[in-house]
């Protein structure tokens, strides 16, 4: 009989496990050949394949236990299939119809089950590995000797999410393998162009990790690998690096073709094929017959066009604008808890310091990350003395990785814990925009699962920070379907609104201005208490114009009214997502001359998005054209006489006498 190409060693493996890993092999294999087959006829729109990488998929997640986390990729189709997800279900998903994982809004593995415990990566490779770390470090804090799995490619250890996930992952000891698919090729990028050391492996013990090389394509070695450490993290809690050395027999995806790759790589690697070896080895060592693979390759095949037939046969979507929008939240029914009558005078930074306290009482489930935030307390010390009360486990400091930490964020929320993120400054944030716009904000809309995480910003100018600690960068998020928006101006406020993003299930960016940490007190309750979400708040009542504005601007805004013995309504806004539309639309009607006053840079801010919904819906009321003012369309220079001039309080009076003159 043929020889094998692999060298496989059973290594007291029974009879019955090794013909479910050729069972698992096989099946994902033969779905892609239907499907190449159905790609040809026009009738599949887009297909990534994995052939030639099965033993991968299947060695790894047969290894696990069933509610052990993977994360997966493109051609991990043998993921799903070990894990009995339902075929018609996935082919569904891959058709874009309705009774797909994600209702038509994404395709191909772009999605989470969290019944078969598996989370899809998101088109930004790498992300995905940091909410590994998130399901890991719940393992931990839930004491449940459980492992995570997550796989990327070679081309994907380029990312800077790569070395950021490994890099938590071996500070705070998390158990989460970590499987680089080395099928030679990003797209048409050949490894030798994407790395320059012998094995990503190598790179293992730079992380103070272990790390090892396996033949991909061998699915014993696979299975037994993953298993033995699977076993050993559970109990010594670690992360583990394993590239696994393979090849990808077809195109990146089928449109993009293989003209870039040698012929004899195909050849060589055409001889390793994991299915084909492993059933020479099977039928040689007497665990399987010919009679039995015969009938196992109908029985796959029926049972393949049979699931084709369902999902063709399910209902394309239906445009429904209110479903849309409806999921693009996890409902947040508040419940509104009232403030005590007894109070404490407070500043802006004691108030958002009672807040977290008060919030890690009533929420036992939520855990604090940030740089420098336990010891030492926060640059601005809002977290000081949390880490003794509270613990090393709930107050947690992070490396520099932000992006890294926003993931864990939302691993931690897969798993039923609620996140507090501080960003050490607003400005900080560029460095987790992915996580925060494209898997944060996106998670509930594509596959229902809600991202309980507060992400804090210290943001604002005004001390003299110069263009790195000194923006507002609000209205980057606003724009972001999926994220709330909050921004309070007072002691009272910043407590309430805090204690309320905590409660939501919905990511927020809690925006906090630095220069009214220490500069702005007033009355605030003690004890839990709350504020609604999308409700402005009246500062100051009069008849003569309204000023609609939020954080710093509310105080600029008395201020000027004082000076100038003016009458006006001064609203603040409170939460920029969502808007109290309410609010606006009765100070409009009310005064018929409104001023929008903030402090981010004039254009793209949020004061355009407001003054085009009064000039649509309350065109009617006005008195005078809408104004609004902002700061400078510049970043924020550092000497203290430009930074004057950048801000707008100095515009901000030339433009209220013009409104009153209109």
């Amino acid at each position: 009989m043929e020889e094998s190409s692999i060298k496989y060693e059973i290594k007291g493996l029974e009879k019955e496990e090794l013909k479910a890993l050729y069972h698992g092999m096989l099946l994902p294999r033969l779905i892609e050949e239907r499907m190449l087959l159905l790609l040809r006829q026009g009738k599949v729109s887009k297909w990534f394949s994995g052939i030639g990488q099965e033993a991968i998929s299947v060695g790894c997640t047969m290894a696990l236990a069933e509610d052990e986390y993977i994360f997966s990729m493109h051609r991990n189709l043998g993921v799903f299939t070990s894990r009995n997800v339902s075929l018609s279900k996935l082919i569904a998903q891959w058709q874009g119809k309705v009774t797909g994982f994600t209702k038509g809004r994404d395709r191909s593995f772009h999605f989470g089950t969290n019944e078969h415990h598996i989370i899809g990566m998101i088109s930004h490779l790498g992300p995905q590995l940091s909410v590994a770390d998130g399901i890991a470090l719940a393992h931990k804090l839930k004491s449940e000797n459980k492992v995570a799995l997550a796989f990327t490619g070679e081309g994907g250890t380029s990312e800077g999410e790569f070395h950021e996930a490994l890099n938590v992952a071996a500070v705070w000891e998390l158990p989460v393998i970590f499987i680089i698919e080395n099928n030679g090729y990003g797209l048409s990028t050949p490894s030798k162009t994407q790395y320059r050391c012998d094995q990503l492996a190598d790179r293992a013990p730079g992380y103070g990790m272990e790390g090892i090389v396996l033949d991909g394509n061998n699915i014993l070695e696979v299975y037994s690998t993953v298993k033995r450490l699977a076993e050993d993290l559970r109990q010594n809690p670690r992360p583990v690096l394993i590239e696994c050395m393979t090849f990808r027999m077809r195109g990146h995806e089928e449109a993009s073709g293989t003209r870039y790759v040698p012929k004899e790589l195909f050849e060589l690697w055409e001889k390793k094929d994991p299915i084909a070896n492993y059933e020479t080895f099977l039928l040689r060592e007497g665990f399987l017959t010919e009679d039995y693979v015969e009938k196992k390759r109908k029985e796959l095949t029926d049972f393949i066009k049979s699931e084709v037939a369902i999902a063709f046969a399910e209902p394309e979507p239906l445009a429904n604008v209110e479903e849309e929008l409806r999921d693009v939240y996890a409902t947040f029914d508040q419940e509104q808890k009232k403030a005590s009558s007894e109070k404490k005078n407070m500043r802006y930074v004691d108030a958002l310091a009672d807040a977290v306290d008060v919030a890690m009482q009533e929420h036992d489930n939520l855990v604090l990350m940030g740089q420098d935030i336990a010891d030492y307390g926060g640059v601005f010390k809002i977290t000081d003395g949390l880490m003794e009360k509270y613990g090393k486990d709930r107050v947690r400091n992070t490396p520099l990785c932000e992006s890294a930490i926003l993931g864990i964020g939302l691993g931690l929320s897969v798993k039923g814990f609620k996140s507090m993120i501080e960003m050490q400054f607003a400005d900080f944030v560029s460095c987790g925009i992915t996580q925060i716009a494209n898997n944060l904000a996106k998670s509930h809309y594509r596959w229902g699962q809600n991202a309980d995480v507060v992400v804090r910003m210290p943001t604002g100018a005004g001390t003299g920070a110069g263009p790195f600690h000194s923006q507002s960068n609000e209205a980057w998020f606003t724009h972001v379907a999926g994220l709330r928006v909050y921004y309070p101006s007072t002691p009272e406020d910043a407590k309430g609104l805090l204690l309320t993003a905590f409660e939501n299930p919905n990511p927020v960016m809690f925006f906090e201005h630095k220069a009214l940490y220490r500069k702005v007190s007033g009355e605030v309750p003690l004890g839990y208490y709350n504020i609604p979400e999308g409700k402005a708040r009246l500062h100051r009542m009069g008849d003569q114009l309204s000023i609609i504005t939020y954080g710093s601007g509310v105080h600029w805004a008395i201020d000027k009214l004082e000076k100038l013995n003016l009458s006006g309504d001064v609203l603040d806004l409170r939460t920029l997502v969502p808007l109290d539309y309410d609010a606006i639309e009765e100070t409009v009607k009310k005064t018929g001359r409104v001023i929008i006053l903030h402090e981010d840079t004039l254009f793209g801010g949020i004061g355009g998005e407001i003054s085009a919904f009064i000039g649509e819906q309350l065109f009617e009321y006005l008195d005078a054209p809408v104004m609004r003012v902002g700061s400078l369309d510049t970043p924020v220079p550092f000497s203290a006489e430009l930074e004057s001039q950048f801000l707008p309080v100095g515009r901000f009076e030339e433009k209220l006498e013009k409104l009153l003159k209109y």
